[in-house]
């Protein structure tokens, strides 16, 4: 979907791919005949933005094979569906029973990280539509926090630095400007924004290597969006591209009856980081299991974790979700004179991770689901003074 901002620029709203799981070529044609079509028609828009996954052998394949890849740019042109922006944090097995600390491998000190990301590269520029010259990627902060020594930041640096080089490279070959954001999120090297200002700066490349800002890691590690924005741009680091979404807010964890309702959530695929901030600062546990077992967070305040709940519907009482911060980031992204950034992506990865009377049952339930959260997130922008195009 595209939008007008008053300055004249285009804004971009898609929805990530990564909530249908694929792991071929195949898989993906698949996901855009039996998912991003339906969705586009519900909306009754000639026109969609999908913000591709494309895992490691999908994108393999379509490296390798450039009849492959001209299939692929013909499918969406079939279906209404176009790409500016690439998810390329998922690996590969984001579809797996569990992907718990998995997804965080290889991390950026790994060479086959920068390999599968140049090769993101190069299929977006060749997946754009013919009048958009600049596309984005997200990628993951670095690595996960442990086992990142010294070393491995080094290691992460060179390859970054080497990236940015590609990316020149590869707009001299083909015109097409491409940007990689770091996606901050709790647990990692990179866990905020300002977690990101000295890794970015050593690379100091802003043209090519920027952030992309996660409405739900936000508002999980209890950042303020306009302290945030403000500290990225005092450093010169671009927000290249913008997920919104929101996370699971507990508002009185020390209540049983919240716990109880926290628990439908604790599940075995994704980890549910969870945080909280007292007097002394921000505490926190890796996955919301250990946050209830026990006494590992502390519970006098409010307690928000890492999952991705659809936009549009918010959990039952006693909890919540994070859709006040989701508005205001929004509103500080693109409602003042010039976009911040001109690329946004609905990401609800988790809808068949919600507690069971929550979860979709059938494809038509998902569709439904994901189209009610692009017309949300459309709602927000026109209500911001974009104009919704064609």
């Amino acid at each position: 979907m595209r939008f007008r901002h008053p300055d004249g620029s285009t804004v971009h709203l898609a929805y990530c791919t990564n909530v249908h799981p694929a792991e071929t070529l195949d898989g993906v044609l698949a996901q855009l005949r039996d998912h991003c079509e339906p969705v586009r028609r519900r909306l009754g828009r000639d026109r969609l933005g999908i913000g591709l996954w494309l895992a490691k052998n999908a994108a393999r394949t379509l490296t390798t094979d450039p009849a492959a890849l001209r299939g692929l740019r013909a499918e969406l042109d079939r279906r209404g569906l176009e790409v500016v922006t690439l998810n390329g944090f998922p690996y590969e097995g984001f579809g797996a029973e569990e992907v718990k600390y998995r997804v965080y491998k290889p991390d950026w000190a790994d060479p086959a990280r920068l390999a599968h990301t140049s090769d993101l590269a190069r299929l977006l520029a060749a997946l754009l539509p013919v009048d958009v010259t600049e596309g984005t990627i997200s990628t993951l902060p670095l690595a996960w926090r442990t086992a990142y020594d010294e070393r491995s930041a080094d290691a992460a640096r060179t390859a970054l630095v080497t990236l940015a080089e590609r990316l020149d490279a590869l707009a001299e070959l083909t015109g097409k400007s491409i940007r990689i954001g770091l996606e901050p999120e709790p647990g990692c090297t990179v866990e905020t924004t300002a977690d990101a200002i000295a890794p970015l700066s050593a690379v100091a490349r802003p043209d090519r290597i920027g952030l992309c800002l996660d409405t739900c890691h936000l508002a999980t590690s209890f950042e303020d969006p306009g302290t945030a924005l403000d500290g990225l741009a005092a450093a010169h680091v671009p927000v290249v591209k913008s997920q919104l979404s929101a996370a699971l807010h507990a508002e009185h964890p020390h209540l049983p009856e919240v716990r109880e309702a926290l628990a439908a959530f604790d599940e075995p695929r994704f980890l549910h980081q969870t945080r909280t901030v007292t007097a002394d600062g921000l505490h926190g546990t890796d996955d919301l299991g250990p946050a209830l077992d026990g006494a590992a967070l502390p519970d006098a305040s409010p307690w928000r974790a890492h999952f991705h709940v659809p936009l549009h519907a918010a959990p039952a009482a006693p909890l919540t979700s994070t859709l006040p911060v989701l508005k205001d980031t929004l509103t500080r992204l693109v409602g003042g004179a010039h976009p911040l950034t001109h690329h946004l992506e609905v990401e609800t990865y988790t809808w068949q991770a919600l507690p069971p009377a929550l979860r979709p049952r059938a494809r038509t339930q998902l569709a439904d689901g994901i189209a009610a959260e692009l017309a949300l997130a459309r709602d927000l922008l026109t209500d911001l003074g974009l104009k919704e195009l064609p």
